[in-house]
């Protein structure tokens, strides 16, 4: 019997950068055979949706870095859910989170670190990009997939005076491959080859 679960992408987006950066998310995710996923903007979450993400098998979070943090928006989002913090609602499943910003480095480390850590006070686990980091020598480039370097998560970096249509098609294939770990890494998590 194949196995199948469930990856929710809770995000949020200011310019619509991070929403076409959880689109790629999406369908890396969507592209392992058993997965369903679903984009959840947090800004727009009801009881009903709430109780979807406490039903998925892992959560990916977006958000977009403002003055060096998670946009405001998102971290409502954090605080809103002190209630599935107290009862542990979120415990073992996966987690994962992908930022953008307009500077190359714009402090999206940060904004990465303050969703692991949440993740981490939800009791979840932590997964990674796994994939070396690119243009970091004299024969890469900004066609590189994980240009900007990260481990923790999938950074994506867009011109201030540009729309989202202009992302650099490395970053949203960056963020694509988080997609697929996640929901590979959550299958390993259901036949128990963690």
């Amino acid at each position: 019997m194949s196995q199948t679960i469930q990856v929710a992408i809770a995000y949020h987006s200011g310019y619509g950068h991070t929403q076409r950066q959880a689109e790629a998310v999406r369908a890396g995710a969507a592209g392992i055979a058993g997965a369903t996923v679903k984009l959840y903007p947090v800004d727009q979450l009801d009881d009903a949706l709430w109780a979807e993400l406490d039903a998925a098998d892992a959560i990916v979070f977006g958000a977009p870095t403002y003055m060096g943090s998670a946009s405001g928006k998102f971290k409502l989002f954090m605080d809103e859910s002190s209630k599935r913090w107290f009862s542990q609602a979120w415990k073992n499943k996966l987690a994962a989170g992908f930022t953008t910003s307009a500077s190359q480095s714009g402090d999206k480390l940060n904004t990465l670190v303050q969703m692991m850590v949440f993740a981490n006070q939800h009791a979840m686990i932590w997964v990674g990009l796994d994939i070396m980091p690119g243009n970091n020598n004299s024969k890469g480039s900004v066609n590189d997939l994980n240009r900007l370097g990260s481990f923790s998560g999938a950074m994506a970096q867009a011109n201030a005076d540009q729309g989202a249509d202009a992302m650099l098609e490395s970053d949203l294939k960056t963020a694509e491959r988080l997609g697929a770990r996640v929901a590979e890494t959550a299958l390993r998590f259901k036949r128990g080859q963690a």
